[in-house]
This record gives C-alpha cells, sequence and structure tokens, in this order.
C-alpha cells in the first residue's frame, strides 16, 4: 500500500473527523455528567484529554526557573497607562475622581463618566508623546528629513476637538499638573519631547529608572536653561572648537585631521560630563573615540599643548627622541591630564586606537574596570572611573563589537557601572546615507538591547546637547548602567580634508555649504537675549585666533617631554634590553610552599558536597604534589597561579567555560551538589594574598579579548588571562591581536603582559577544531614585539606563566596549549622541576634514556608542541637510538644563542623540521631562515633543515580520522626513517 492509500484508509476509519464532530461532543458531555455512563475505551480516551489538576497549578505558576519578582510591577495605578493597561487605568480614574467629587471637590466636568474618559484619553496621548515624540523632534540641523506627520500626537486621533483645548482634566500630577487644560498639556509635552531633545526611555524596563527620567525632564519648570555664565562658558568652548579647525585648515591646508567641523557641540558637552561627573564622585575618565574630532579633544578636553601637535602636523614625532617606536598618524595618538572642577580633580586618559572603528571600545572598558579594582570600587559601585566612549554614527550600527560590548556590561566580570557613549551622528558614513548602511531609525537602536536610555539632540543646540550630558552622566551615577547620546549633525567637509563630497552627496553638500556654523547661531541667540555683545564675541574669536598664532609658531621649536608609558603603575618596570639573563626572572618556588599550596587547594571544606568525580581528581592531585611526581599540566597552573597570589599578584583569567576548563581540566571553582553554593579554593591560600578572578565570559572572542588586553594595559602587576575555547576561534578576536597586542607598544609606547591560551593540536577532530593558528601569531614577529610559545611540559608552562610577572618587562605571551596532553602520561613534570633554581627552558633536551653518542646521531629533528610525543613514542617503538629530538619550546624571541649551543654537538648530522601543522602553517617558513644561520654558524655539515610534516593545505587539518592518521603514519616515516 503506498503512503498516499494508508493516509486515506486512516482518514477513513478515524472517529476524529467533523462529521463526528456532535456525536463526540454529546458523548463527552454524558462523560462529564456521569464517566461510568460511557464505553470503558471512551472512558479511558476522554481521561487522557485531560491534565491533572496539580499540573495544571504547576503551569499555572510558570516554569521553576522563572524569577518570580519579574517584571517589576508598577504601584501607580496611572502609570498603567504609560503602558497601554487603558481598563485599569479607566478604573482607577474613575475612582479617584469619584473620591473628589464625595469631599466636595470641583471636578472639571460635570459628567463623571465624560471627566473619566477625558483623563483616559489625554493620558494615552501623553504615552504617545512618551513613545513616539522623538520621531517628531526638531533634530537634523539641515532639515533633510522634512517635517513628519504629527497625526500619531494630534489629541484629535485621541478623541478631543478644538472646543476642548482649554477644559481642565485631571492627569493626577502627570507631567508636573494635577489637572492642566489640553493647551497646557500639549506644550509641556511639545516642549519636553519635540523640540531640540528627543528622549527615548520608553524601553526601559525598570520602573524606577523610567520614572527618574520622566521626573528629571517632564513639567511645566523643567526647560532647558543655563545661568549666564554658563551660557557664555558654552560659546567660548564652542569658539576654541570652531577656531581650532578653521585655523588647522588654513595653516595645513588639505592635511588629513578629520575634523570636527559641523559637531562643535561635542567639546561643551565633553566639559559637563567631566565637570558634573567629578561633582557626583567620578574620578577617573577613559576615553575612546575614533578619528573624527579626536585632534580637537585632545586639545581643547584633554589639554594636550597645541604646540606640540603642530609640531606634530609639521612633521616632528611626539615621543622624545630617546624613545624607539614606530608611531602612528596624529588622529590615533592617546593623552592623560589632571582637570579640576569646582575642587574636583579629575584624570582623563585618552586611549590610543587604530583606524578599525569601534575596537577601542572594549579596551576602554578594561581599562576602567582595572583602574575601579585599583580605587578598591565595591561590585555594585564601580563609579569612581567612567568609560566614556565616542562613536561615528555608521560605525556605532554597522560594528558588531558595539553590540558585544553592551552584552558584557551587566555580567559579574565585566561590569563597569556604567559607559556613556557618544554619537556624532553627522548623517553620513563616508560617502554612504543611513538609509543605505543600517536597518533601524537610529544608529542608536542597538543600545535598547540593555534598556539604555537615548538622548537624541540636534548639534546647532549646543545648550540641548549640553543638558543631554548632564542627564546621560546622572543617570549613570546613580543607576550604573550605559547611556547613550546621540548628537545629529553633519560633517562640513568630506570624510577627510582632501575629499570631495559632493560627487556622492551633491543636495547634502549643498545645504551643509549655505548653513551657518553652530558658533554663530549661538552667538546671535545670545547677543539677542543681551548675554554678552558683538563685540565681545568678536574679540573671544580674535583673542583665541592669536594663541593659536603663538602655538604655532612655538610649534617649530618644539621637543617632546619625556614619554609617561613608565610612570605610575608602570614605575620600576624597564624596557626590554637584548640581555636573555634578565627575561628569565626567578620563577622557581620552594618545593615546601608548592606543597603547602598544594594541601590548601585540595582540601574541600566540612560539609561541601563535592561531585565524586572532582574529588577523584584533587585525591590524585594531593598525590602528586605530595609523592613530587606526575604533576601535570593543570596542576602546573594551579601551583604557577596560587604561588604568585601568595606573593601579593591578583590572577585574573576569562574566557568561555574557564573556571571547570573545556576540557575539565580546571576545576578551579567547586559546586556544591545539592545547593550548587560555590567555593573557590584559590582564594582561600592566606589573608595576604591576591585575588583569584576567573570568568566564564559571554559567547565573544573580540569584545572580550579586547577587555582583557584594557586590563592589561592599566594593571601590569595582574597575571591577566584569555582562554579561548576548545576551538580555533581566536580568530575571531583578530583584529586584536594584529593592532593592539602584536603592534601596540611599537605604535603607542603601550605595553601590556597579557596572557593567551590557545588550544592547539593535531588529533583527528577535524579543521575547527585542530590549529590555533601558530602561523598567523609567527608573522606578527618583530622587533621583540610579543613571545611565542608552544610548551611540552608542566613544568615549562609553570615557568612562563610566573616569568610574565616575576622580570622587570612586560610582553604579551601567546601560548599553544594543549589538549590531549592535559592528561598524557608522558606529559608530566616532577615537582622539583618547579623549584627554587629552575627556570623556564626556551630548549628543551631529549627526554630518550638511551641514544648514540653525540658523533654517531645521524639526524636531529627539530620541533614544537605535541608532534614530539608523537616522534618520541614512534622512535621508541621502532627502536631508533641515532636520531635526536629538539624541542623548541619558545618560538620568538628565537632562541638563537641556545640553539648555536644545542646543535653544536651535531655538525654532522643531518637537520629535519617536523611538525604535525600544514607545510604553510606552524612552525616551517618563519622557522627555517633562523635554522640555516644556526647552522652555518656551526658550519654544519648539512646547510639547510629537510622538512617533514603535511602537506600545505587550504584547511587547517583533514575531518577524517583515518585520513589524520594516514598523515601522521606518513610524516613520522619521513622524519624518522
Amino acid at each position: 500500500m503506498s503512503r498516499q492509500d494508508a493516509n486515506a484508509a486512516f482518514a477513513l476509519s478515524s472517529f476524529l473527523q467533523g462529521a463526528n464532530a456532535t456525536y463526540i461532543d454529546d458523548l463527552y458531555a454524558q462523560f462529564e455528567a456521569d464517566p461510568s455512563s460511557v464505553d470503558a475505551e471512551w472512558q479511558e480516551f476522554f481521561k487522557s484529554l485531560k491534565d491533572s489538576s496539580t499540573d495544571v497549578q504547576k503551569n499555572a505558576a510558570g516554569p521553576s526557573w522563572e524569577k518570580s519578582n519579574w517584571p517589576v510591577s508598577p504601584t501607580d495605578d496611572l502609570t498603567h497607562a504609560l503602558d497601554g493597561n487603558w481598563a485599569k487605568v479607566e478604573k482607577a480614574v474613575g475612582a479617584k475622581l469619584a473620591a473628589k467629587a464625595e469631599k466636595g471637590e470641583k471636578v472639571p466636568v460635570g459628567d463623571l463618566i465624560q471627566a473619566t474618559r477625558d483623563s483616559v484619553r489625554a493620558l494615552m496621548l501623553i504615552r504617545a508623546y512618551r513613545m513616539r515624540g522623538h520621531f517628531h523632534a526638531n533634530l537634523d540641523p539641515l532639515g533633510i528629513e522634512g517635517v513628519k506627520d504629527h497625526e500619531e500626537l494630534d489629541p484629535k486621533s485621541y478623541g478631543f476637538t478644538d472646543a476642548d483645548l482649554d477644559r481642565k482634566i485631571f492627569i493626577d500630577n502627570v507631567i508636573g499638573l494635577e489637572y492642566g487644560t489640553l493647551r497646557e498639556i500639549t506644550a509641556i509635552l511639545q516642549r519636553t519631547y519635540c523640540q531640540t531633545l528627543g528622549v527615548e526611555f520608553m524601553h526601559i524596563s525598570n520602573p524606577a529608572q523610567k520614572a527618574w527620567i520622566q521626573e528629571r525632564i517632564e513639567g511645566p519648570d523643567k526647560e532647558i536653561s543655563f545661568t549666564p555664565e554658563g551660557r557664555r562658558a558654552i560659546l567660548m568652548k564652542l569658539i576654541e572648537a570652531d577656531g581650532f579647525e578653521k585655523f588647522c585648515d588654513v595653516k595645513f591646508t588639505g592635511t588629513k585631521r578629520f575634523g570636527l567641523d559641523g559637531g562643535e557641540s561635542l567639546i561643551p558637552a565633553l566639559e559637563q560630563i567631566i565637570k558634573r561627573g567629578g561633582s557626583l564622585g567620578v574620578k577617573e575618565i577613559v576615553l575612546g573615540m575614533p578619528h573624527r574630532g579626536r585632534l580637537n579633544v585632545l586639545t581643547q578636553v584633554m589639554g594636550k599643548p597645541h604646540r606640540a601637535l603642530f609640531h606634530e602636523f609639521k612633521g616632528g614625532s611626539a615621543n622624545p627622541d630617546e624613545v624607539e617606536g614606530s608611531g602612528d598618524v596624529k588622529y590615533h595618538l592617546g593623552a592623560s591630564s589632571d582637570r579640576e572642577f569646582d575642587q574636583n580633580k579629575i584624570h582623563l586618559s585618552l586611549t590610543a586606537n587604530p583606524s578599525h572603528l569601534e575596537i577601542v571600545d572594549p579596551v576602554v572598558l578594561g581599562k576602567v574596570r582595572a583602574k575601579q579594582d585599583q580605587h578598591g570600587d565595591p561590585p555594585d559601585m564601580r563609579v569612581s572611573v567612567l568609560p566614556l566612549l565616542m562613536h561615528g554614527d555608521a560605525a556605532f550600527a554597522g560594528q558588531g563589537v558595539v553590540a558585544e560590548c553592551f552584552a558584557l556590561s551587566d555580567l559579574k566580570g565585566y561590569r563597569t557601572g556604567g559607559s556613556i557613549h557618544f554619537i556624532v551622528n553627522n548623517q553620513i558614513g563616508f560617502t554612504t546615507y543611513p538609509r543605505y548602511s543600517r536597518s533601524s531609525p537610529y544608529p542608536s537602536d542597538v543600545a535598547k538591547m540593555i534598556d539604555a536610555p537615548i538622548f537624541h539632540v540636534n548639534g546647532d543646540d549646543p545648550e540641548a546637547v549640553v543638558f543631554a550630558a548632564k542627564i546621560a552622566v546622572e543617570f549613570r551615577q546613580k543607576f550604573h548602567k550605559p547611556v547613550v547620546i546621540d548628537m545629529f549633525c553633519y560633517r562640513r567637509h568630506g570624510h577627510n580634508e582632501g575629499d570631495e563630497p559632493a560627487f556622492t552627496q551633491p543636495v547634502m553638500y549643498k545645504k551643509i555649504g549655505g548653513h551657518e556654523t553652530t558658533v554663530d547661531m549661538y552667538a546671535k541667540r545670545l547677543i539677542a537675549e543681551n548675554v554678552l555683545t558683538q563685540a565681545d564675541y568678536d574679540k573671544a574669536k580674535a583673542d583665541w585666533r592669536s594663541k593659536l598664532d603663538v602655538e604655532l609658531e612655538a610649534g617649530t621649536s618644539y621637543k617632546p617631554n619625556k614619554a609617561d608609558w613608565m610612570d605610575g603603575k608602570w614605575s620600576g618596570l624597564k624596557i626590554a634590553g637584548e640581555d636573555e639573563e634578565p627575561r628569565r626572572g626567578v620563577t622557581g618556588v620552594d618545593v615546601t610552599v608548592l606543597k603547602d599550596i598544594g594541601n590548601k587547594i585540595t582540601k574541600v571544606p566540612d560539609g561541601f558536597r563535592i561531585h565524586r568525580t572532582v574529588q577523584r581528581f584533587l585525591d590524585a592531585r594531593a598525590k602528586a604534589i605530595d609523592n613530587g611526581e606526575g604533576i601535570d599540566w593543570a596542576t602546573g597552573e594551579a601551583l604557577a597561579f596560587c604561588s604568585l597570589m601568595e606573593e601579593g599578584h591578583h590572577i585574573r583569567l576569562s574566557g568561555q567555560d574557564s573556571e571547570r576548563g573545556t576540557f575539565s581540566q580546571r576545576h578551579s571553582v567547586w559546586f556544591d551538589q545539592e545547593d550548587e553554593s560555590r567555593y573557590t579554593p584559590f582564594n582561600h591560600l592566606g589573608e595576604k594574598q591576591g585575588r583569584y578572578e576567573v570568568i566564564n565570559s559571554l559567547l565573544s572572542e573580540e569584545a572580550v579579548l579586547g577587555f582583557e588586553y584594557g586590563y592589561s594595559l592599566a594593571e601590569p602587576n595582574t597575571l591577566a588571562l584569555w582562554e579561548a575555547q576548545f576551538g580555533d576561534f581566536a580568530n575571531g578576536a583578530q583584529v586584536v591581536f594584529d593592532q593592539f597586542i602584536s603592534s601596540g607598544e611599537r605604535k603607542w609606547l603601550r605595553m601590556s603582559g597579557l596572557v593567551c591560551l590557545l588550544p592547539h593540536g593535531y588529533e583527528g577532530q577535524g579543521p575547527e577544531h585542530s590549529s590555533a593558528r601558530l602561523e598567523r601569531f609567527l608573522q606578527m614577529c618583530a622587533e621583540d614585539n610579543m613571545q611565542v610559545v608552544n610548551p611540552t611540559t608542566p613544568a615549562n608552562y609553570f615557568h612562563m606563566l610566573r616569568r610574565q610577572l616575576k622580570r622587570e618587562i612586560r610582553k604579551p605571551l601567546i601560548v599553544m596549549t594543549p589538549k590531549s596532553l592535559l592528561r598524557h602520561k608522558r606529559a608530566v613534570s616532577k615537582l622539583d622541576q618547579l623549584g627554587a633554581g629552575t627556570s623556564f627552558h626556551r630548549v628543551l633536551f631529549d627526554d630518550a634514556e638511551k641514544l648514540q653518542p653525540d658523533n654517531k646521531i645521524r639526524r636531529v629533528v627539530l620541533c614544537s608542541g605535541k608532534v614530539y610525543y608523537d616522534l618520541f613514542e614512534e622512535r621508541e617503538k621502532r627502536g631508533v637510538d641515532d636520531i635526536y629530538l629538539l624541542r623548541i619550546e619558545q618560538l620568538y624571541p628565537v632562541p638563537l644563542k641556545t640553539l648555536v649551543q644545542e646543535l653544536t654537538r651535531f655538525k654532522g648530522a643531518e637537520f629535519v623540521w617536523c611538525q604535525e601543522e600544514p607545510r604553510n602553517m606552524g612552525g616551517w617558513h618563519f622557522i627555517e631562515p633562523y635554522l640555516e644561520w644556526v647552522l652555518n654558524q656551526i658550519n654544519a655539515t648539512h646547510k639547510r633543515p629537510r622538512y617533514a610534516g603535511r602537506a600545505a593545505s587550504a584547511a587547517t587539518a583533514t575531518g577524517l580520522m583515518s585520513k589524520h592518521l594516514a598523515q601522521l603514519k606518513a610524516f613520522l616515516d619521513e622524519a624518522l626513517g
């Protein structure tokens, strides 16, 4: 029977058809009245349709994991109107009006029902303004969008007529009025939501935060207003910003500066954030920003001397002569300074960054977190250091790292107490209009994912911009969460000063060409309101121009002062020299100390119900430490961490599943098997120990690695580590490796001691779970910029971790971490190999117990990483005793001196480089010229090394185990045959 025939037969025989519906309904009614009145089979069928009362109650209660107090319900009856619960509102308003009438108060409308309806309609109108008013605000200085349809904000849409405009309506102190006419209500709403400031906050789920914003901006007395002194101060910053750009345009015509022309209101807004933040407890502000307006911020806000900048415009270096470095273009450089407002001192630091837009964001957040830790901020009150990030509109909407940073904002390991985001929205992305570069109405819409309030503001109204900045910093300090300012402005020139924007935006740039500058418009406004005179304005501009002329002249002979990169937390550290010995550091630890640590980290507290497998893991660890043998990888790591903490250092380890370890190798946090309470043994070493912070990160590489790099920039005495997941996922953060970790010191004189733990090893797990792309890191190595290691023993791993803090230099450390070696019987160390007097070995000797004398060795196979154990076991199986295996544990800096010393023993031997990676990957192309140099130095018989390994491949590895094993056999034959 075909499937079609079977379906037809089932349809004919099934009683669950529409034709039987009446009969079954009648039968079910009989069952409900008396179950025994129907046939037994029908009883069973009808019973199966019913849920048990217990199940129904459980379903009604919701899932067991549901938060009992979420979402938070507002207590104010009228607030329901603002969320669309009109039935509750009508009932509540009617009750309040009836109560007033009973007390003898005069209700505005004689008919109580009509009065109630008027109140509800008025509240609906208020809600519409709160929800949609920003769409109708006067935000665009150029007026390109034109006037929008205001029908949704028209009182007529809610049943009112012109005759109702002056009738008093009860609104129970919403927008600051108990009673108000429709004319008064709409005037307040228009002024609050539809002028040059548009506020988006109704998406916020927290009632207290929403109510705070309403209280802050709504009401008859909540107009934007500043004192005459405040208004003159705003004008002065505009004069400085505008005058600086014009001066540079004249003196350095056509030179790229990515000017702020059209967005000058940013400068007084930043001043307000600094000033108001200082009065609310901010001690430091870490800024991050792209190229647009950066030079203006550096000089007018950060206080960088104009003469220093003009010196750079003329081709001079930003660094003192004695400091080496490749340097960078002036609109990438950072700076730091101290400002003071009203006796509040605030330290400012602008983070250096590449042209890769938005990638500086997580770096700033990481720096802020480190500084907050230094200030001793409690976890729920991280307010002393403020992250202030500036953005372009196209990048904020387009770059995924922005969303990743928002995702970090309320996670335990990454909280910074809220960041302030300032979008310089010039309504163009190089040559691309917003309608082609984003799918949302605003560039800021991504911030709604975390309920951040958003203040849209017209850049041609500097008072509104400064007001938005003031509210933003107040909100951040009170609620400790991010907030966004979206300043609509324009870009007077092209993307850079040598670009012609009219090629692609002719209409926009005709408007811009005839558009008056912000500073002139604001000056006219102040003159008309008698805040200052035209003569005052002219003099202020002339004085500023004179100052810039003086600074330009001084720039000719300007000499940069001592670089600040070794100040503060970095004092006492040194620039790396060429001598190898100081690089070793004192990394060995007395064995008795290590055993004491072992006892502490394997002891389970009384009453803690630990998983039995974890208990076996701890028993094995305790036995290994006590016996002094069989120290595995995770134990070597644990002893490195804990010994550093006993010496007062902090450890910060971040990555996906890092608490347990992807391979169940770490178990640095224990979980009670009954109540899931947590216990972190590394934090129970002693009273004076450092802090162990291990963080299961969100599923992100780019933002998390950027965050940890930023942390390492601000805290050189903490061992900061980022661990990649099981898989070749580090390249999801490639821009951080390329632009910061590998080159930040040379470009910007900023050291980092960050450790990156990248799982690497070919075990037949396919192309996405085999390679950490060792070759890419080696390709970036030059000028002593970082260390790349591929270790094979727990002892060497122990020493390389401790070495990061136990010497006077700081360099990033890239570690190819093992997978199968975590539990390999040969990949273990003795405890005394970690003991006092021991250190990291850049090159490791052969572990074979019996080999031919050096002069009888016919071949030396050099390798790095796990492949050593494959070679060792295959050689042992074959009974070969005239091939020597030499491991290069540190691939960069290349240990040339050590290699010369070791290979001199085997001048007559053949030399082979063996790797498990394909020929076009791994270490071969990097190490080959170095090995040739070494062989020439020792006058070896064979001047060039031979390659043994997998053939070149587009994919990192095969996904077929049979093919993997065949490739392994082939290159082992080639290396050992």
